[in-house]
């Protein structure tokens, strides 16, 4: 899974050597940003600052913070690069705090999903010299620094977003900080970056949530439709089970590029609605046909913002112990399972039972396990 857009780590110049780097906020993605430097370059000297204090001591106590800050305060005058990792509305806030306490070369980044609102901010400031944006997109439905891991951002892209003043080396610093990390560094103008992710990850989130809703309003009193949802619904609607708080930010601090995209996917709406009702079966199926080829082209190596799903199904007999013994032959092969359950709606051709797991090799050791057992498993 070599798809980096830079040279091997080890034929140019260390990101780091003797660097001291703060996180404001030390979440799921800062603490996994934090483990990954911890992991390659040990003697970093990093602080952090929230307002969580038990998290802190919880970092500190893990040999990922060495310093714990009380306040945006002097200490951060010894830094070489700052982390913003609060919840989007906030960080752009903390720029005008740290400006004063910057030394010479230091940068400023962050890691939002959305790019716009901090850059104008920065540019307001007259920090375009000192900033670089950047969006690891990479993500949990677990959230805060106990959910971190060092390998949360490998393979994902780390989008990267320069200001008009950044220098070239100032660029490559971070660049060569994801990739040190295990990520896909790819380095945009911020305005794109925030148009793309309002097509691929913004409006999902949307139609998902959009879609739930649909579905609730619609269902009858015996709720029919929620006990029947499973298989293609579950899975399209996965995402709708975020965080509220963090996509009404997102969505509100990148309005003027999701307003666009979700105008365009009305307009294609309203053609599939008419053709529906003109009865144009070729209209139809050449929507399927599209949209099945151009999704199976997309590369499944890359990890993305949503986290993925681990999981397959299992053909099997409802008979007494079933489930027990499964679960007792993937323990004593030390497989942890994320969660099982009994497949209602198979009407996509699904097992009996789905079984979901925490990451890719532990889900391809669980298959390999059960085929040796002779279970009919399934793929999603």
């Amino acid at each position: 899974m070599n798809d980096k857009v830079n040279l091997p780590l080890g034929q140019r110049e260390g990101p780091l050597g003797e660097a001291v780097i703060a996180f404001i906020g030390l979440g799921l993605i800062g603490g996994s940003i934090a483990r990954g430097i911890k992991r390659e370059k040990p003697d970093t000297k990093i602080m952090a600052y929230m307002r969580s204090r038990s998290r802190l001591l919880k970092a500190r106590e893990d040999g990922i913070v060495d310093v714990i800050l009380e306040e945006i305060g002097e200490e951060l005058r010894e830094c070489d690069m700052i982390f913003l990792c609060t919840p989007v509305e906030y960080n752009a806030k903390y720029l005008s705090d740290i400006q004063p306490l910057l030394k010479p070369g230091a940068i400023i980044t962050d890691v939002g999903s959305t790019k716009t609102d901090i850059h104008e901010e920065v540019s307001r400031l007259g920090m375009e010299d000192c900033f670089i944006g950047g969006h690891p997109m990479a993500g949990s439905e677990k959230t805060g620094y106990e959910n971190s891991t060092d390998h949360l951002l490998e393979n994902a892209y780390y989008i990267i977003t320069p200001t008009s003043a950044s220098t070239e080396k100032q660029v490559d610093r971070l660049v060569r900080i994801a990739d040190m990390i295990g990520s896909l560094p790819l380095v945009l103008d911020y305005e794109s970056h925030d148009f793309v992710t309002a097509a691929i990850s913004h409006l999902p989130h949307i139609v998902a949530s959009s879609l739930v809703n649909l579905v609730k309003d619609s269902d009858n009193e015996q709720g029919l439709m929620k006990r029947l949802a499973a298989g293609g619904f579950k899975d399209i609607t996965r995402i709708a089970s975020s965080s509220p708080e963090m996509w009404e930010q997102i969505c509100m601090t990148n309005s003027n590029h999701l307003a666009v995209i979700l105008e365009r996917y009305i307009a294609s709406l309203n053609q599939v609605l008419a053709e529906l009702k003109q009865k144009d079966n070729n209209y139809i199926y050449q929507l399927f046909e599209t949209s099945r080829n151009y999704r199976d082209s997309f590369s499944e190596k890359v990890a993305g913002s949503i986290a993925p799903d681990y999981s397959f199904t299992v053909v099997m007999a409802d008979e007494v112990g079933a489930i027990s013994t499964l679960s007792v032959i993937l323990a004593a092969k030390g497989i942890s399972i994320k969660n099982i359950g009994i497949n209602h709606n198979r009407e996509h051709g699904e097992g009996t039972l789905r079984i979901a797991f925490y990451d890719r090799g532990t889900m391809g050791k669980a298959w390999e396990v059960l085929e040796r057992y002779h279970y009919d498993l399934i793929s999603n």
